[in-house]
């Protein structure tokens, strides 16, 4: 866990959530799934304007009215009260009534013409002798206000299936100007400035879209467990504000540097200037954006002034680049490691050094005859595996422990920032993609050797955030790289069926089978991977 002394900002506790319930009443029409939804009051306390679906908050009644609601056997207590707050949500502000007569049949005109918004609404359903239909409430999705919004409410987005004959009518009080709109539809509009709806809004039309037919929604909701969860980050962007929830590539750097969610980070990709995450880790990107280097080649500078700096992959010989990280550091760098020896990592060491007066040692594992002639690297002094190195002052420590990570090189390295639990990865996990492990020099087999040695390293350490050595850092560092194992393998499994589909064939046609989720362009750099695997595979004799 980083510790608190590293952080930028002073903490502040976040507003507790309050507990609400959404629904999504969804019909089928002409031309897919469509989902009614209405426009908040201009002077609402909470989204004011916003297209939303029907809900609020959770009343200490809905919890007492189980006896009175109709549920399915999987359907625990909060399910169930969560689905009556979203029934009752619904009358009071279209007018809508999921409930059933208590022998099953379903509402009249009469029924529906019998009551009256104004008075108590369960009151009612007991009078005309019905039950709530919560037994076709299920839960698509649970969202918890993002951290940095004064009001905050955790609420499960619910979906049921409208009621037929029925027609909604806005409260004209909270609810404007109900619409029938496909999911597709709204997220155009909303694009075109013409339907103003917030983050999560947003974020469950685009997962609803997928769907052609209301029976498939709830289908998919059949297990009574959201289909994700999330509680959105924020940060800026150009100057906007921009939220993202877990699975996207920016979450994890907003989570290391404003833990509390306050919004003050910038995610920009700046070649000019160094970019803070912590009081003692800066990150500096080199200016070689590309299509092998995404926004370009991270270094990262880890120490603080009474310490001193550990400079770790200085990047290509970039003059620019190379200044920027003496004046970010005084000068006053004691360590320069290198994860590995590639070209857009390790040059720019020896020019770094000449800078700097008190010449600091380069640090790393030297290069292997495998390397390509480019790769080629000898550091001052070689690492070894498990080593410490570590910048002191006083009652401060800043220490960085090596694991040797063969596999995307033979001489790849990672470091772990003991104290605040960090993965500086280099190339071996990035952000955004998978890495190239080319042979010979890489080795598939010790790539997810590596992974594994990597997830060991998160247990020991409590490594909660990888730096990688392109891209954003990335949270919950253990299930990334389980994802990333997960999808090496998945990878492996369709090479294995392209040989034996084509047991004489060659990686120009192995590429098109096995990488045909990949832009064919992106075919001749999948292939050095792809021979990685190969080499494995006939290793394994996991093609037979």
């Amino acid at each position: 866990m980083v510790r608190a002394t590293q952080l930028l900002h002073p903490q502040r506790e976040p507003a507790v959530p309050r507990p609400a319930a959404t629904v999504l009443l969804l019909r089928d029409g002409a031309q897919g799934v469509e989902v009614l939804m209405t426009r908040r009051s201009p002077t609402a306390s909470f989204a004011p304007g916003a297209y939303v679906f029907p809900g609020g908050a959770i009343d200490a009644a809905d919890a007492q009215v189980h006896g009175h609601a109709m549920r399915r056997p999987t359907q625990d207590d909060l399910r169930l009260t969560q689905a009556v707050a979203a029934i009752r949500e619904s009358f009071e502000e279209l007018g809508v009534l999921l409930a059933r007569h208590a022998d099953g049949t379903p509402l009249s005109p009469a029924d529906l013409a019998a009551f009256d918004r104004r008075k108590p609404f369960v009151a009612q359903c007991i009078e005309h002798g019905l039950k709530l239909a919560a037994d076709q409430v299920f839960v698509l999705a649970h969202w918890i206000t993002d951290r940095d919004l004064p009001r905050r409410f955790d609420v499960p987005f619910l979906v049921a299936r409208m009621p037929p004959g029925q027609q909604p009518v806005a409260d004209e009080a909270e609810q404007f100007e109900p619409v029938w709109v496909r999911p597709a539809d709204a997220l155009q509009r909303h694009e075109a400035g013409q339907f103003f709806m917030i983050f999560p809004t947003i974020r469950t039309l685009e997962r609803l879209r997928k769907f052609e037919t209301v029976d498939q929604v709830l289908a998919a909701c059949a297990t009574e467990q959201p289909l994700w969860t999330s509680c959105p980050r924020a940060g800026f962007v150009n100057g906007a504000e921009q939220r993202y929830m877990e699975h996207e590539m920016a979450y994890g750097e907003l989570a290391l540097t404003s833990p509390d969610g306050q919004l003050v980070h910038h995610l920009d990709w700046r070649h000019d200037q160094p970019v803070r995450l912590l009081k003692n880790v800066m990150r500096l990107t080199a200016g070689n954006p590309g299509v092998m280097t995404g926004p370009g080649t991270n270094s990262y500078i880890v120490g603080d002034p009474a310490t001193g700096y550990i400079a770790i992959d200085p990047g290509p010989d970039d003059a620019e680049h190379l200044e920027r990280i003496w004046y970010a550091t005084h000068g006053d760098i004691r360590m320069i490691v290198c994860t590995h020896s590639h070209p857009d990592h390790s040059p720019g060491a020896r020019p770094l050094q000449a800078m700097c007066e008190k010449k600091p040692p380069i640090l790393g594992l030297a290069s292997l005859p495998t390397a390509r002639p480019a790769s080629e690297f000898t550091p001052d002094r070689p690492l070894a595996h498990h080593e410490k190195l570590q910048l002191q002052a006083g009652d401060v420590t800043h220490t960085l422990k090596v694991i040797h990570t063969p596999g995307h090189a033979a001489n790849h390295l990672c470091l772990v920032l003991v104290e605040d639990g960090l993965l500086f990865s280099g190339d071996h996990v990035l952000n955004g993609s998978t890495t190239v492990v080319d042979p010979p020099d890489g080795d598939m087999t010790d790539y997810l050797d590596s992974l594994d040695a990597l997830t060991a390293a998160c247990d020991e350490h409590g490594i909660e955030y990888i730096l990688p050595a392109h891209g954003h850092v990335l949270g919950f560092a253990k299930q990334a790289i389980a994802h990333l194992k997960g999808h090496r393998l998945n990878r492996e499994s369709k090479v294995v069926a392209a040989m034996r589909a084509k047991p004489k064939g060659t990686l120009e046609e192995w590429v098109e089978i096995a990488y045909d989720d990949v832009p064919p362009r992106m075919w001749p750099m999948a292939k050095r991977s792809l021979l990685a695997h190969v080499q494995r595979i006939e290793s394994l004799q996991l093609a037979r």
